[in-house]
């Protein structure tokens, strides 16, 4: 579990301490690419909790959310629709509902941790 958490931590403190900018024509695809990339992060997160974690379905996973949320994006520029909403809230309600279970699970952990104490 540490993992991802690690790589979270130098990704933001990379971004954080450069001073590279990106173009406004690629906003839309960094926003999408960022949300897919925390819910798949916060999903791998929840399947550790779970016990049922999976390299192979976390990394296909991360890979294929970025490449159908970017598609997504594109595919409404090219329409003059804003299609990317669309993984916006797709994607939005999984990160959230993946934080609830994983703090649902953290909290239950700590209740048994003190009930076996008692």
């Amino acid at each position: 579990m540490w993992l991802p958490i690690l790589f979270l931590v130098i990704g933001l403190s990379l971004g954080i301490l450069t001073d590279m900018r990106i173009p406004d024509a690629y906003s839309d695809y960094l926003s999408i690419a960022v949300l897919a990339a925390f819910d798949t992060l916060f999903g791998g997160i929840r399947a550790h909790l779970e016990k049922a974690f999976d390299e192979t379905v976390f990394l296909t996973g991360f890979f294929f959310n970025i490449s159908l949320a970017a598609l997504l994006a594109f595919i409404g520029v090219q329409l003059g629709v804003d299609l990317y909403l669309a993984a916006v809230f797709a994607f939005g309600f999984r990160l959230f509902q993946n934080l609830a279970i994983i703090r649902r699970k953290l909290i239950d952990q700590k209740l048994l941790t003190k009930i076996r104490k008692k």
